[in-house]
């Protein structure tokens, strides 16, 4: 536990577009978590000027070695992940990683290994456990109105025909890159698959890592069915959710990222907030044998939650929010997809 009463925040970042989501959080949190040092190497004067009270450097050893700095996130690829989040935890930092939180299971493994040698704290930034969709899908299956689950249906879909030659590994992909998300909402709802099932293709342009998957993750009683596409012009629902006693279909994703990138910023009024006709549908048998359905308001997001669990993390002592045993089992998922050509199947 640390004993101070605020935790003072570095980024590392090397991406060709300002990764501002992360940040957009901890403005509104800056009593808390105060961001002090980013290291850009690009050194674009004009980000400079939306965080005047933030330094920024070409330096990474202005972060690493600051020693006001507790707390690290680093925004970069995935295949810099393993290395950077390494040299943060032997500086003696706690770690946030973006999104996937590296790209092998052997990496993953070492990096927990040393952070718990060194009484630190690493995590990936799963922000899609605060999705309104998935908070929907959640306090649908909490209620027990659907009766016992049968198959859940997640989708994550784009219409982007266009696709320029990118060769790259597979964590360059959807797998990794929108997979993740998907399969770490699963994993934090239901724990450790049974089985898991994949296909995983490159549907535009052959010569580019995978822009198509279906991932069926199975259970005991039950299956979720995880899909993503690059060419998909009209939009499946977000999730279907089927149980013995009834259906929910909920429409629309999360509006936070379209938000942000609309230059709307968290504590504005309607910011993250759901279209009503985007609101999941909940169909199901009542315990008198009547048909019934409602209308389920999609709660609202918070991807800041996921700092305030940090925060919680660091100065109360509260556990982790993505558990360990949580990000081996996702990481593994990814990685045994290409295990095999696809389409395959995995014991896990």
């Amino acid at each position: 536990m640390c004993h101070y009463e605020k935790t003072n925040h570095g980024f590392l970042r090397i991406r060709k577009k300002y990764k501002s989501l992360s940040l957009a959080y901890l403005l509104e949190r800056q009593d808390r978590i105060f961001v002090k040092t980013i290291y850009n190497p690009r050194n674009k004067p004009e980000l400079e000027k939306n965080y005047p009270d933030t330094m920024f450097t070409t330096k990474v050893d202005d972060v690493l070695k600051d020693e006001e700095i507790d707390f690290i996130s680093i925004c970069t690829p995935a295949f810099t992940h393993y290395e950077l989040a390494k040299i943060c935890l032997e500086h003696g930092k706690n770690v946030m990683i973006e999104k996937p939180f590296c790209e092998t299971l052997r990496e993953a493994k070492e990096l927990i290994e040393l952070a718990n040698e060194k009484g630190l704290l690493i995590m990936p930034f799963q922000n899609r456990r605060f999705d309104g969709d998935y908070l929907a899908v959640k306090q649908v299956l909490d209620s027990g109105k659907l009766g016992e689950l049968i198959e859940i249906e997640s989708h994550f879909d784009y219409y982007r025909p266009d696709s320029n030659l990118n060769k790259g590994p597979n964590s360059a992909g959807a797998v990794y890159g929108l997979g993740i998300h998907l399969i770490d909402q699963m994993v934090a709802l239901f724990g450790r698959p049974q089985a898991a099932s994949y296909d995983i293709r490159s549907i535009r342009n052959p010569e580019n890592p995978d822009d198509y998957f279906e991932i069926n993750l199975f259970y005991s009683t039950w299956k979720t069915k995880l899909k993503s596409s690059s060419l998909v012009l009209t939009p499946y629902p977000k999730f279907i959710v089927h149980g013995t006693k009834g259906s929910f279909v909920k429409h629309g994703i999360d509006r936070q990222e379209k938000d942000l990138k609309a230059g709307i910023m968290p504590g504005a009024r309607l910011f993250g907030q759901d279209f009503t006709e985007h609101y999941g549908t909940l169909s199901y048998i009542a315990e008198d044998g009547t048909e019934l359905t409602e209308l389920v308001e999609t709660p609202l997001g918070d991807y800041g939650r996921v700092y305030d669990a940090v925060y919680d993390t660091l100065l109360l002592g509260k556990e982790k929010l993505v558990q360990d045993s949580e990000i081996l089992t996702d990481i593994e998922i990814l990685e045994r997809g290409f295990e095999k050509e696809s389409p395959s199947l995995i014991l896990l």
